[in-house]
């Protein structure tokens, strides 16, 4: 009895529907999960039937970062812009795009799209609304990819059959990549009613392969070879509007994705140093984390100064430099690991008449809890105030008690400055090893501003003869060789068939690896849980794009744990990006197993008889 019946309702977070008349009068509400929410008890097809008109407000965080970006522009530079009167065309920021610099950007920073970007060339803005629409299930899947490149580098001529159909295809060289593109084809060439061409809308609009198109194959062949089209060209035609079925844009939703991809790559290219800022303010969101983000805003240019108590905010902040068109990006207090928003609020405000001295001094001003400090002296933010390392700065917090003694209190008031507790000698902490001080800045903050990590490894990854990622990507096409570095993003798209690209960092660049379902199979284990790995390949190098294909894959996670001189794992935190961190699927039951131990290794030893190994059979 309850075969096909709902197993759940869902909850659609951003539809809104709009009614002359009052809507309780008219459907069925009910209270939301959420306090003073409600919803609509039935579906969008419901709400369909009854011709109400329903709107999807969706957000988008990179509008949140553009903002932000824009005020900070205003505030230090005194431009004042907004995505209206943003420069358009602009020839230098096409550029950044055409070179796939696009990390951190809207919609055209995943590893599909910039492998496409060099091969695409943008140079205008409707070059970038078909580089937004063809990076997607449907179009790939309905082979419109590989045509519609050839065409635009004069690899392979554009014909029409017919004029009418090529008013519907000229701006997309022949190729339909928009659903409103799908609509005028079946019209114009087909003999498709406007109604039924809109309802071979609805079936191409959602985002899993419903075969909802495939009933209207045979009017679309028919009607297109009854108007003089080749059976042959009418049956590709159809394949190509059944890859919609999995995924198509449409043109408008495309134009306005394009449009803020495009705001983005010119605040990037323009005031890299703003856009570093807004986008480590509107975390999470994207493919990468903080410490990419990081990373390519210091190689454009930017300095990255690191949390301190005395001069971060909560947010991150653009501090001057002695160029005046180039400010300098200081992390916030945000991100420090655990500290709350509440705490980081009062140690700003006690400060603003002046800084902190030292750390008694700002204990006793702000009166935050005693934990609060310690998580900023794990996060190294007394350095740069106080002159205290992480271990000198901790020892300091451990005299302090959880609320000043009254007497103290009063006699600080009294003389007007600070009067200690207890005068403690001097005490020489043994230094932090430069390795260890990398490892912790990534536990607390996530990022560190000191050596990459993989820097450290340098000399044992070369007398392995294992190169870095810089030189794996400049390498020539087919050589054989050997990198390594720290796993950035892992995706293994619906469309790719099984394939899985992986993005490798270390301290010269990235590398990107292609890995078949065979190669993937064989090191399942160690690409979906280690944190950096060492890739033996190929390279496969077309005009600027470039991949590493992997065969052999290896696992260096032990040896990124030695960067601390611990046996702990690295503190990695994965961007949004990396599907196996964000939205992972099950945990492989093969690694249940403690590292480096296997089932058939374990034995019990007899004592009343020499050495019998007691095997047991790993049915793995």
């Amino acid at each position: 009895q309850l075969r096909g019946a709902p197993r759940h309702l869902s909850q659609h977070p951003g539809g809104f529907v709009l009614t002359h008349d009052r809507l309780d009068d008219l459907v069925p509400i009910e209270p939301a999960a959420m306090a003073d929410r409600q919803i609509i008890e039935w579906d969008k097809d419901d709400i369909d039937a009854l011709r109400f008109m329903k709107v999807d407000v969706l957000a988008l965080g990179m509008l949140t970062c553009m903002r932000k970006g824009l005020d900070l522009i205003s505030e230090h530079k005194g431009i004042n812009l907004d995505l209206a009167t943003i420069p358009a065309e602009d020839p230098r920021t096409y550029a950044m795009i055409r070179k796939a610099d696009t990390l951190g950007t809207f919609q055209i920073e995943s590893r599909a799209q910039m492998s496409m970007l060099p091969r695409l060339k943008p140079r205008t803005y409707y070059d970038l609304v078909v580089q937004v629409a063809i990076v997607r299930p449907g179009p790939i899947q309905g082979d419109m990819v590989h045509p519609y490149l050839r065409r635009r580098e004069g690899l392979e001529a554009v014909h029409y059959p017919t004029p009418e159909l090529e008013k519907v295809l000229g701006k997309t060289l022949g190729v339909p990549l928009f659903q409103e593109q799908a609509m005028r084809v079946s019209i114009e060439c087909a003999g498709f009613t406007p109604g039924e061409a809109d309802l071979l809308r609805k079936s191409m609009a959602t985002f899993k392969f419903t075969g909802g198109v495939s009933r209207f194959k045979d009017k679309l062949i028919q009607g297109m070879v009854a108007n003089g089209y080749e059976q042959e060209f009418a049956e590709r035609t159809f394949r190509q509007l059944e890859g919609f079925g999995s995924y198509g844009f449409p043109e408008s939703h495309a134009a306005s994705f394009a449009l803020v991809a495009y705001a983005s790559a010119w605040l990037k290219c323009w005031h890299p140093d703003a856009f570093c800022a807004a986008l480590l303010n509107s975390q999470p969101m994207g493919f990468y984390a903080p410490a990419q983000i990081v990373r390519d805003a210091r190689d454009h240019g930017v300095e990255v100064r690191p949390v301190c108590v005395n001069a971060s905010r909560w947010d991150c902040t653009l501090e001057p430099t002695h160029d005046e068109a180039r400010f300098a990006v200081r992390l916030g207090l945000c991100m420090v690991k655990g500290l709350a928003n509440a705490h980081a609020a009062t140690i700003v405000a006690a400060r603003a008449d002046e800084p902190f001295t030292s750390v008694d001094d700002l204990w006793r001003r702000s009166a935050v809890p005693v934990a609060a400090l310690s998580q900023i002296a794990e996060a190294d933010g007394f350095r740069t105030a106080f002159g205290l390392n992480r271990r000198e700065a901790l020892w300091a917090i451990k005299g302090l008690r959880d609320e000043e003694l009254p007497l103290f209190a009063a006699a600080s008031q009294r003389e007007g400055v600070t009067v200690s507790e207890v005068r403690e000698p001097s005490v020489a902490l043994r230094q932090m090893a430069a390795g260890r001080e990398v490892v912790e800045d990534y536990s607390h903050t996530g990022l560190s501003l000191r050596r990459h990590p993989v820097a450290f490894l340098r000399e044992e990854l070369a007398r392995r003869r294992i190169i870095s990622c810089a030189e794996a990507m400049g390498s020539r096409d087919r050589r054989w060789l050997e990198a390594a570095g720290i796993v950035l993003v892992r995706q293994r798209p619906g469309s790719a068939k099984g394939v899985m690209f992986i993005t490798l960092e270390d301290e010269t660049g990235i590398a990107n690896l292609v890995v078949w379902t065979k190669v993937f199979e064989q090191h399942r284990r160690i690409i979906l849980s280690s944190g950096m790995i060492t890739v033996k390949g190929r390279v496969q190098r077309e005009g600027d794009v470039v991949h590493l294909v992997a065969h052999r894959i290896s696992d260096l996670s032990r040896e990124l744990a030695s960067v601390g001189q611990r046996d702990a794992l690295f503190p990695l935190r994965h961007g949004r990006g990396d599907e196996f961190h964000h939205g992972s699927p099950t945990h492989n039951p093969r690694t249940q197993n403690p590292k480096g131990l296997r089932t058939r290794d374990m034995y019990a030893r007899d004592l009343h008889l020499d050495a019998i190994k007691v095997k047991t059979r790993d049915f793995r």
